[in-house]
């Protein structure tokens, strides 16, 4: 991102008025957990009335062991943008769902476009795959989740399309997606293997957070935003600071203000401390 207010120092800028963070790779430690230096410091940002926003690509059955961890109140921002969860009523605030005819339509695309191709399905409601969509966490593999055909399993509920490819590498296989259905939903990646994740055209984190940031009177300048990888490229650009970890795709580096310290070193944190001036113990 160009322009004078997101290369000023932490110093220069004033206070940012919310912070918007990814998860993994960015807020959460190597073990995915939320460390106590990193939740004392986002409870000290709360006091100040600074809300601290979780924006990320996980969907909400990932999420239920982190409220607890950092208050257990405010909102996030789901699925890529795809949901804005209320988490003090652990409620869907708001969806940006991708209509049925458009995931047949994607999924039979790719599957000429790319053969081998499977397909997952992250709904407001829960999750649904097809049978030869190898699943990389054990809860996607029990035997209450609907398993079937796309046809069959898609419906009006899906905030994010899930593509996975055994063969191919990451970004050859975003590269090839995208060239196929970009213009049908957004893509993006954050995952390690071939995994591309689809939402409702126009529908990224960045825009869901606009939305969101409009409805509490913040403007993009007074928005601090942290992420590490391709997904969190529009966040990083919208927002009035970006920061990318340490540990970021090459993408996220050469786009962001600033880079922060790596998520295992607490990078999150610190910064945050740094810029509100808080101390050791803050919390």
């Amino acid at each position: 991102m160009t322009g004078e207010v997101g290369h000023r120092s932490p110093g220069e800028r004033p206070r940012p008025r919310l912070v918007a963070t990814d998860l993994d790779g960015t807020l959460l430690d190597a073990e995915g957990r939320v460390s106590p230096r990193t939740r004392e410091v986002i409870a000290a940002v709360e006091q100040l009335g600074v809300p601290v926003v979780f924006v990320t690509g996980r969907p909400i059955r990932w999420m239920e062991q982190l409220w607890e961890s950092v208050g257990g109140h405010g909102l996030a921002i789901c699925s890529n943008g795809g949901i804005v969860y209320d988490v003090a009523t652990h409620s869907v605030r708001t969806a940006h769902p991708i209509a049925s005819d458009v995931l047949v339509e994607v999924g039979q695309t790719l599957r000429r476009a790319v053969p081998g191709t499977t397909f997952a399905l992250e709904k407001t409601g829960g999750f649904a795959r097809e049978a030869g969509f190898l699943p990389r966490r054990a809860t996607s593999a029990l035997p209450e989740v609907p398993t079937g055909p796309l046809e069959q399993i898609a419906d009006d509920t899906v905030v994010k399309l899930l593509a996975r490819h055994e063969e191919l590498a990451p970004e050859e296989f975003w590269s090839v997606v995208e060239e196929a259905v970009g213009t049908r939903v957004t893509t993006t990646w954050s995952s390690i293997g071939a995994l591309v994740e689809m939402s409702a055209a126009g529908v990224t984190k960045a825009t869901t957070l606009a939305r969101l940031c409009a409805d509490l009177g913040v403007a993009p300048e007074e928005v601090v935003a942290f992420g590490d990888m391709p997904n969190d490229l529009p966040l990083l650009e919208w927002a009035g600071s970006s920061y990318a970890m340490a540990n970021a795709h090459p993408t996220v580096l050469a786009l962001a203000d600033h880079t922060a310290p790596a998520h295992h070193e607490d990078g999150v944190a610190e910064t945050l401390s740094a810029i509100f001036g808080l101390g050791p113990g803050s919390g």
